[in-house]
């Protein structure tokens, strides 16, 4: 089955041709939608439209609820389920929940259902929910007041609890409005025009009053996060467990040794509330961070310097920084809150500067990129964030777009070539169930947006998906299921061009062509002019999970490592993308508890030089003596 778009409810309301709606762009602000209700209640509908563009970037999800219970493009949250799964989650009541969806019901006579589903009725409720804050603050209404004085009213309707996280929200929809925004949808530009706006120091002055209390109790704190952002410190414990061992992480001295690399991206499987608690069981594992779905708040465990038990691949654990995010991979399915992206892409760039992460997407990776430290791992590792986390947008807010360094050439053998297709107009199939976690299971059928391209055997939607001998052994064939990553090129990731045979593209993966679709009038990939790649030097080489140093490089022939390859092998003739030339090759021994105990706690550095490359869904590690570059 191939793709199909379901397109964005503001241009499907249009009602006119995709070509007509295409050109010139959109104005949010004027389209019947967000006048009717600015209209109805005497809000500016340049504010309704920046509001939404928060929230959900002009995305109604079908009616489907995010991660934190929010419904429609103004993200009404649904107060009265979310209390009570997050009173569930903590095994007591839980701070309360914002219930913008039972305020919008209540003020408008909406039903519910019809707030949640229907995109109109849901900018009415969340239009009337704003109008009756600036009435109870005092401040004037009407459809052409400054932006300025609706910042007060912003801030608290916004669904989120904290002060910070409601400062911040108002903040940057009076930035988008001053600015201006846009973003691609169903074939159209969609803007939002840039706004006179007033000055807002006066409304803002209370909420920076509660933020800077807040920031004072946490002022203590070894939090490493960028400053304006309150971040809670929820410090995952370092202990003795009866019986000899110890949890529920590592001590070293990062990024002096070793060095930090990469940043990965999880997803809970379940509640910030619950998984807060588990980070702090000594018994169990660490990561360095968790981030919440409702207000985007965070906490951190671990200091940078620690090494986190969390991508199930010591060596990867060792040059990496892990951070949760609350919610499912695969649920309902509900979408990641845009909150939440915000505030993890302010983290994740502020730890990229500070420790030198390239922002991209060979260092910046999912749970899903992790490789196994040998073939027969392959087939446990996990595969968060899962397919419906929005890399391209994600990107975006890093400051760092995925188009980066990318051209809009048309493809030709032996090109590097990223992965590009766009998200919310991007419907790959996936039918059934993961079975690896309590069953999670997807309606069959195109998703409501994915971040991948599907990879055929032959260019052709009715083709067979490529094979995965290391995630399927037993010669069984790869799947739609949304664990089953074997056939799937993920955006933002380099790979190589083997062939082209009309709006088709075959680039090499898993020592085998792959095609994917990529029509000339919608490309769902780009050239990288400057693109590095890699092919054997001489016969078929293989590939490994980890970098570690060679035999003579331990003092000690009892902590060497070894060094095993996978199954896969690379074939003479195939190319592919280099992502990493500079891979630290080493092993970090810990030896135990004591940090100063003799022998323990080093960091054996080889001399074996390795790449890293895209091989497979999962990143790989290459010798570099077996390759040539270019």
């Amino acid at each position: 089955m191939s793709p199909v778009s379901r397109r964005n409810f503001l241009v499907a309301a249009l009602a006119v041709p995709l070509t007509a709606a295409a050109t010139p762009a959109l104005a949010v602000d004027e389209h019947d939608h967000f006048t009717a209700a600015a209209q109805e209640h005497a809000v500016p509908s340049a504010v309704l439209a920046a509001v939404s563009y928060g929230q959900t970037r002009w995305e109604d999800h079908a009616g489907a609820p995010s991660t934190s219970l929010g419904y429609g493009p103004m993200h009404l949250i649904d107060g009265a389920a979310a209390q009570a799964e997050r009173d569930t989650a903590r095994g007591e009541t839980a701070p309360g929940v914002l219930d913008t969806l039972g305020q919008a019901a209540s003020l408008t006579g909406i039903d519910k259902q019809r707030l949640r589903t229907d995109p109109a009725s849901n900018i009415r409720g969340a239009a009337a929910v704003l109008a009756a804050a600036q009435r109870a603050l005092r401040h004037p209404t009407g459809t052409d007041t400054d932006p300025a004085t609706w910042y007060a009213a912003i801030a608290s309707t916004c669904g989120f609890t904290s002060p910070d996280a409601q400062r911040s929200f108002a903040d940057d929809v009076i930035a988008d409005l001053r600015k201006g925004v846009g973003k691609e949808a169903s074939g159209a530009r969609l803007r939002l025009p840039t706004a006179r706006v007033g000055d807002v120091t006066a409304q803002r002055a209370q909420w920076t009053a509660q933020v800077d209390a807040a920031r004072a109790q946490l002022a203590a704190a070894a939090v490493d996060a960028p400053p304006g952002l309150v971040v809670d410190d929820v410090p995952a414990p370092y202990q003795r467990l009866s019986g000899g061992g110890y949890g529920n992480h590592d001590v070293a001295r990062r990024p002096a040794s070793p060095a930090i690399t990469h940043i990965v991206i999880h997803d809970m499987e379940g509640s910030y509330a619950s998984s807060v608690k588990l980070v702090q069981d000594p018994t169990y594992v660490a990561w360095n961070y968790s981030v919440r779905s409702s207000d985007g708040r965070i906490a951190q465990h671990l200091q940078a310097k620690d090494i986190g038990w969390h991508a199930g691949n010591w060596y990867i654990n060792m040059h990496s920084i892990g951070i949760e995010h609350e919610g499912f991979a695969v649920a309902g399915p509900k979408w990641f809150s845009e909150a939440m992206y915000r505030t993890s892409a302010k983290l994740v760039a502020f730890l990229a500067a500070k420790y030198g992460v390239p922002l991209d997407r060979a260092h910046i990776i999912g749970h899903d990129q992790v490789p196994a430290t040998t073939t027969a791992g392959l087939r446990g590792m996990h595969w968060d964030p899962g397919p419906f986390w929005d890399w391209e947008h994600y990107f975006e807010l890093l400051g760092r777009p995925l188009t980066t360094g990318t051209s809009t050439a048309a493809p030709v053998i032996g090109d590097v070539v990223r992965i590009l297709p766009g998200f919310a107009g991007n419907r790959q199939v996936l039918t059934g169930c993961d079975t690896n976690n309590p069953p999670i299971c997807v309606t069959n059928g195109p998703q409501a947006g994915t971040n991948f391209v599907a990879l055929h055997k032959l260019a052709s939607d009715s083709s067979p998906l490529v094979d995965d001998i290391g995630a399927h052994p037993d010669g069984s064939a790869s799947t739609t299921n949304p664990s089953d990553i074997s056939a799937r090129a993920a955006a933002g990731t380099d790979w190589v061009v083997a062939a082209v045979d009309g709006d088709w593209t075959a680039i090499w993966y898993l020592d085998q062509l792959a095609w994917f679709k990529n029509p000339k009038a919608r490309p769902t990939a780009r050239v990288v002019p400057a693109g590095r790649k890699a092919r054997p030097r001489s016969g078929p080489i293989r590939l490994y999970g980890r970098a570690y140093p060679e035999a003579s490089a331990y003092a000690n022939s009892a902590d060497v490592q070894a060094i095993s390859p996978y199954s896969y092998v690379w074939g003479v003739g195939q190319e592919y993308a280099v992502v990493d030339e500079r891979v630290p090759t080493d092993y970090y021994k810990t030896g135990g508890f004591d940090l100063t105990a003799p022998g323990t706690h080093v960091d054996v550095v080889g001399t074996t030089k390795y790449y890293l490359v895209n091989f497979g869904h999962r990143l790989m590690y290459v010798k570099a003596a077996d390759v040539v570059v270019s």
